[in-house]
């Protein structure tokens, strides 16, 4: 349809008004009105026709597909919002003619009818942007990515694009003046500062790879102990192992300190790192006696007997004076426990063996001496591995009175009972 039949039917009812004798000034406006719900009423049985048109044609289409990225494309209203540009178009292809004696209010429908463009590209670019999105999602190499924080910064950018565009067909002024980006930019930066510290401690976490979405992280400042299950501009979401939910600020993961538990997921075992608190009035040299009762218990007989041999020989070769046990060397019944401890989580099956294992003493407190066990779990998962951990304590505990020693506990309300009689 050319320009002279468009303008003719736009001013056919016109003209049919003024040869009925009715005022001109009152047929146009008339005919402008009824051109307009004429237009309105085709353009919108237009837009359902061709939205019903695009969106079925998308459906088949990617039923037909292996991929699933037509899918996410259908799920996120993409061809709905492209079917919107028919009748868009058409309305602004034909509103010109509607208002040939109205200009003032043909400017006004043009400039909404181009914001709307604009705002309607910005929307089929988020639909595009929120598919890329959940496609790469179903890949295993993507999931334990930021994609979020990603699909932020570039959805930023496309509504900042908008903006300057339709602030430019609202006001007119350029969008590349030095002037206009230098106060966008003073606005931008004041209004999305906390973005922008997100977008860019984002990717600083991506390249550095501290945090993983799917990552055990604790975090005291914020009372964060559980899994990561999102990462976004402005915050990382921590599920914790209470089921409760903690937003941490994502520029906190590069400027406070946390613990990630990643590095002992991904090794060979879990460490258990804990120690028994010897009283030290309980440790003691052993005499011959002690030491063959000791030699009853089979993990440590083939050790005490190698020790005893060892002792002897160096004892005989310095003439030590055995009156006193103090003089040459002995055996203590903390030493023997320490060498106990150590072949019984070497006979554990749930110690790993090829990781670091040990037993050893720290420095003595007002508690008592630590014996600290040092060792790795096969099971890394919490459960077992805190199951693991108390079988072996449980078993030492009630271990440490064969051979004649006391855990230091602190006293209780029963301990200072006077006894009468």
């Amino acid at each position: 349809m050319d320009q002279r039949t468009i303008e003719y039917y736009s001013c056919f009812l016109q003209e049919l008004f003024i040869k009925n004798g009715m005022n001109p000034d009152l047929a146009t406006g008339l005919g402008t009105l009824i051109n307009m719900a004429l237009v309105i009423i085709i353009v919108i049985i237009l837009d359902i026709i061709v939205r019903k048109i695009i969106v079925q044609s998308f459906k088949a289409f990617s039923q037909k597909t292996v991929t699933t990225f037509d899918d996410f494309l259908v799920s996120s209203n993409f061809p709905r919002s492209l079917a919107h540009f028919v009748p868009v178009i058409i309305i602004r292809s034909i509103t010109p003619y509607l208002f040939l004696e109205y200009k003032i209010i043909n400017e006004i429908v043009l400039v909404a009818l181009d914001v709307y463009i604009v705002v309607l590209v910005t929307i089929i670019v988020r639909s595009v942007l929120r598919s890329t999105q959940n496609y790469l999602n179903t890949k295993e190499k993507y999931k334990d990515k930021p994609l979020e924080s990603y699909n932020q910064v570039l959805m930023l950018f496309a509504w900042g694009i908008g903006i300057f565009l339709i602030i430019h067909i609202l006001t007119g002024y350029s969008v590349t003046s030095l002037a206009t980006l230098g106060a966008a930019s003073a606005v931008l930066l004041l209004i999305f500062k906390d973005t922008i510290l997100g977008f860019v401690a984002s990717i600083q976490v991506t390249v550095n790879d501290n945090v993983r979405i799917g990552d055990w992280i604790t975090f005291s400042k914020y009372g964060a102990d559980g899994y990561v299950i999102e990462i976004n501009l402005a915050t990382v979401r921590v599920q914790n192992f209470d089921n409760t939910y903690t937003t941490i600020p994502t520029y906190s993961l590069i400027s406070d300190s946390f613990q990630n538990w990643r590095g002992m997921q991904d090794s060979k075992g879990r460490r258990i790192k804990r120690a028994l608190y010897i009283k030290q009035s309980s440790v003691k040299f052993l005499n011959t006696e002690q030491i063959e009762e000791l030699k009853q218990i089979q993990l440590i007989k083939p050790y005490i007997e190698h020790k005893e041999n060892e002792i002897t020989k160096y004892n005989a070769k310095f003439e030590a004076d055995k009156s006193l046990l103090i003089n040459g060397k002995n055996q203590t019944n903390l030493g023997i426990f320490r060498k106990y401890a150590d072949a019984y989580l070497h006979e554990n099956p749930a110690i790993n063996k090829d990781l670091f294992l040990m037993v050893r003493h720290l420095a003595p407190t007002d508690k008592g001496i630590p014996v600290e066990i040092f060792c790795f779990s096969y099971d890394k998962k919490w459960e077992n591995y805190e199951h693991i951990q108390a079988n072996i304590f449980d078993h030492l505990i009630a271990a440490i009175p064969y051979f004649d020693l006391e855990i230091f506990e602190l006293p209780s309300g029963n301990d200072f009972k006077v006894t009468t009689t």
